[in-house]
Formats: structure tokens, sequence, C-alpha cells
């Protein structure tokens, strides 16, 4: 129980709670109207969705990844957070997948335009990674940081409650570290939680984390709990399953734009898109406008779009980019190059979804390294 002498739970101080009340937790974000969302197991992997009780967490699993490999497995524990990212992001619930963005009716001899007037959902993201704090920071630059808000995006956002949670698990694919995005979660959040064997120790981001962790029963984290996260967090960062080099990296890819490895993974790829979808930083979308048989209703649609799909730069005829090089070339130097140029920093934040959910194992870190070894050098020095 909380120590009715302690001090009240203030930002930037630390807590210690037994693992049984983080349902607590959940409990007093559902009562303050929260729709709390976090990881569940579904069809065979760790997705994000409605949880209300903390059996509905993975509880016991963890995940095994590696470049088109994914598999849940049982840990030998009954950690709550075990396991490492799966291929959903918080990017749906900031950015949905289908959009609806108005509706023409007819009405008499002309047509009325409805706008969809629904309140926006009001979300309390449980579990969220260091890596995915890193991508929703990203994405506020994107639709929230330049002269044109996204107005859905904002009202979303605004009213997310962030609930973090540090790695204890680097999965095979992660490669946080070298980003500097991870293993431990930046600011942002309105609480922290690293998880211990026995507890979770708790760091308060925000005023509106203090005060749901007022009603909380909790103790002050001792020196030893400190000193366990920092450790925890150490062990993970050594652990990455995959690590990039990232000097000069922009400048690198730009003076290889026509390097002989762009066509070897052309010859692997199949286009289908997955990298961008899984991704929690990839941001395009298309804009639809269907309507009905009888010719009295329209709506106009936004879907997630990839820049790996001919019709993605169908201009005047025919796609700017047709080829699959051309494709996997364009997303690889946006993500990790030209990106900085739109937003100030990397598009990519080393979470490794795009290497474990490609159909054929593609590895950018490899990519690059493969470029990186070969910087300047001539095509048959490279097939030498």
């Amino acid at each position: 129980m909380a120590n009715p002498e302690a001090p009240i739970p203030v930002p930037n101080s630390v807590w210690r709670i037994e693992k049984a009340r983080l349902q607590d937790l959940i409990d007093a974000l559902r009562r303050q109207g929260y729709t709390v969302i976090g990881p569940c197991i579904r069809e065979g992997a760790i997705v994000y969705d409605e949880i209300h009780q903390i059996s509905d967490l993975p509880i016991g699993w963890t995940d095994e990844q590696d470049g088109g490999h994914y598999r849940l497995k049982r840990r030998e524990d009954a950690s709550f957070f075990g396991y490492a990212v799966g291929p959903h992001s918080w990017k749906r619930f900031l950015h949905p997948p289908v959009l609806s963005l108005g509706q023409a009716r007819r009405n008499g001899a002309g047509f009325e335009w409805i706008v969809p007037s629904d309140p926006p959902p009001r979300y309390a993201f449980l579990g969220v990674r260091a890596c995915e704090l890193h991508a929703i920071t990203i994405l506020d630059r994107v639709f929230m940081g330049g002269p044109y808000v996204d107005p859905t995006y904002q009202a979303r956002r605004e009213g997310i409650f962030l609930i973090a949670v540090q790695c204890a698990v680097a999965g095979g694919t992660c490669f946080c570290a070298s980003m500097g995005t991870g293993p431990k979660a930046p600011p942002g959040a309105d609480l922290i939680l690293t998880e211990l064997a026995e507890a979770f120790i708790v760091e308060i981001g925000t005023e509106r984390g203090a005060a749901l962790m007022a009603g909380i029963p909790r103790a002050p984290a001792t020196e030893a709990d400190r000193v366990a996260v920092e450790a925890q967090l150490a062990a993970t960062a050594r652990a990455m399953g995959r690590q990039m080099d990232t000097t000069d990296l922009p400048a690198l890819l730009y003076r290889n734009l026509e390097h002989p490895r762009w066509e070897e993974v052309a010859q692997r790829c199949l286009t289908c898109g997955n990298c961008t979808m899984v991704c929690p930083t990839c941001f395009c979308f298309t804009v639809e406008d269907v309507s009905d048989l009888t010719g009295t209703r329209a709506e106009r649609v936004r879907r997630w779009d990839s820049c790996f799909t001919t019709e993605f730069t169908y201009t005047a005829g025919r796609p700017i980019r047709q080829s699959a090089k051309a494709r996997y070339r364009q997303w690889l130097t946006h993500k990790l190059a030209s990106w900085w140029e739109q937003f100030g920093t990397s598009g990519c934040v080393g979470c490794g979804r795009c290497i474990t959910w490609c159909p054929v194992g593609i590895d950018l870190t490899e990519e690059v390294a493969a470029i990186r070894r070969t910087d300047g050098a001539t095509p048959e020095a490279e097939r030498r």
C-alpha cells in the first residue's frame, strides 16, 4: 500500500508498484473515459487492441523475430511485457488506415455535403516502446509541425494518454540502439514503466501522469530499483539483433543512387508494400471518391497508400517509378536521407518491423551495410 507519509507523485518522481496494481491503472483510466489500448494476442501475433484486464496482456509470451520470420513462444516466467514489437504500430489509431472525409447526398435537385462530426476517440496507449515514442514524435512533425495541420490527427493526438514500457527484450530485428531511439524511453510519455521481476518501476512524466498515480498504491523507488532499471536497459542495448552504421548516412545514399545493390535487392523485392504498412512512421495516403449504384450518395475516403505501388506516382498516363529498383530506392533513401531535409530527423526508429514482416526477408540494415562496404567502388569491384 501507499505510505501516507510518502510525498505525493510529481513529474520526474519514481515509484514502485506491485505488478497486480497495473489493473488499478487500467481501471482508473477507464473511469476517466479512456479506451485503453494495449498488447494482446490475436491470430498468432502480439497486436494492439482494446484491453480491460491485465489478463488480456500477453503474460508469459515472447516473440521470435528474424528476416521474414515471426513466431510466438512461451517464456519461462510470467513477464507482462517480455516481447519486442508486433506488426501493429500506434499509427493505426492516430492516422487510421481508412478514414471518411465526408459524404455527398442527394437533396432534391442538388446535393448536400456532410462532414463527419463524431468526437475523436479518447485513447490511453499502454505499452508504448521507446522506438514507438520516437515514431509518434515523428508523426507529430509530419501532421502538425508545418503550416498545414491535419485536423483529424491533431484531434486524436491531443487526447492520448501515453504509458511507455521500457524494453527488457531486444528482438532479433531490433536496432533502436543504432538509431538513438531506445531502449530507454525519451521524455513525452505520461508514465514510463520498467518491468522488474517482482514489480513495476514507474517514472512520472507529466502532471496528468502524477494525478493518475496519486490514486494507485505505491512506494518510493529505492536506489536498488534505479540501479536495476539502468542495468536492464544496458543489457537490452547490448542484445540488439541488428545494427546500422548511421555515420554520414544521407550523403552515403545520395552519392550511391546508381549503386548496383539497388538492382540486386529489386530482384527479390515483391513490391508488396508490407514494409510501409507495418512501419510506425510511413504516412502516405491516397484519397478516393466512391459512389453508390443509385447515384444518390458519394463518399470521399482517405486510405493508406504505399510508394511501392505503381499507382503511387501515376502521372500523365504512366507511373514515374516503373521499376522495383526505383521504388525500393525511393523508400530507403526517403526514410534514411531526405526525411532529414523534410522533418529534421530520420524516418527510421530501428523497430525492425520492415525486416520481420518482409515476405522475402529484405533487411535494410544489410542493404545500407552493402552500399557502405563498396561506397565509390566500380561495378566490377562490387562483383569481386
